[in-house]
C-alpha cells in the first residue's frame, strides 16, 4: 500500500492550523435610546473597515425600542439578555445607549442602572447626552454643560447641522473620543463625583475598546 504523499500531509496540517487559529464571531446587539443620532453612528462604525472587515464583529441594532426611555430600554435589553444567555446563544454581549439630559434627568435612572448590572446588560451612558460623545471627536469638554448647549456645539462641527449624522466626520477621530471620555471618568473618579453629577461624560468609550478589541483579537 502506496504511503501518503509528504506534501499532502502537510497541507493537511496546514489546514488544521488554520481553522484551529480562526476566532469566533461576537455579536454585539445594542439598545438605543436615540432614533436617528445614536444609530447612524453605530452603522458608521459598522462601515468602517477595521471593523467591516473583521470576521469577529457583528453589531445588530435593537430598532423595535429605539427611542425609548431609560429603563424601558433597559427592561427590553434584559428581556433579550435573559433568553440568549447561555454556551452557545448567536449574542454575545447586550448593550443600551442612553443619556443623562440636563436640566431635567431621565426618570429612574439609577434603576436602570441596577437592573442593567443585575442583569448582565452592558450601559453606554452619555451625560448629558449623546451629543457630548460627539464633541469629543473635536475638542475637550471638562465645564458641565446642559443638553441644548451641547447640541449646539455639535451643529458647529457637523455638516448635516443636527438632522443625521455624517459618519465620515466622526469615525477618524473616534480614538481621540475614547481617550478624552476615558480622562473625564478619571477626573470624576479623583474629584469623588458620583452619577448622574458626573457632567460632562460618556461611557461609549467603552463600547469602542468591547468592538474594537475584538478586530484586535481578529487579525
Amino acid at each position: 500500500m502506496a504511503k501518503p504523499s509528504k506534501r499532502r500531509s502537510r497541507k493537511q496540517r496546514q489546514l488544521r492550523r488554520t481553522v484551529a487559529q480562526r476566532v469566533p464571531r461576537r455579536t454585539f446587539l445594542v439598545f438605543c435610546e436615540g432614533q436617528r443620532i445614536e444609530p447612524d453612528y453605530l452603522k458608521a462604525l459598522k462601515r468602517e473597515p477595521a471593523v467591516r472587515d473583521a470576521a469577529s464583529v457583528d453589531i445588530r441594532i435593537h430598532d423595535d425600542t429605539l427611542g425609548a426611555a431609560p429603563l424601558t430600554l433597559v427592561e427590553a435589553a434584559a428581556d433579550v439578555r435573559a433568553q440568549v444567555s447561555g454556551e452557545g446563544s448567536e449574542i454575545d454581549e447586550v448593550w443600551c445607549i442612553f443619556d443623562v439630559e440636563w436640566p431635567q434627568n431621565h426618570p429612574n435612572l439609577k434603576k436602570a442602572l441596577d437592573l442593567a448590572k443585575a442583569s448582565n446588560v452592558k450601559v453606554a451612558v452619555s451625560n448629558p447626552c449623546f451629543e457630548l460623545w460627539l464633541l469629543l471627536h473635536f475638542h475637550d469638554q471638562t465645564a458641565w454643560l446642559d443638553t441644548s448647549a451641547a447640541k449646539r456645539w455639535v451643529r458647529r462641527h457637523d455638516p448635516n447641522g443636527g438632522k443625521s449624522l455624517d459618519g465620515a466626520t466622526y469615525m477618524s477621530r473616534r480614538a481621540e473620543a475614547a481617550n478624552r471620555a476615558r480622562l473625564l471618568e478619571e477626573r470624576h473618579r479623583g474629584d469623588g463625583t458620583k452619577f448622574p453629577n458626573d457632567n460632562p461624560s460618556s461611557g461609549m468609550y467603552r463600547f469602542l475598546e468591547a468592538v474594537e478589541g475584538s478586530t484586535e483579537d481578529a487579525g
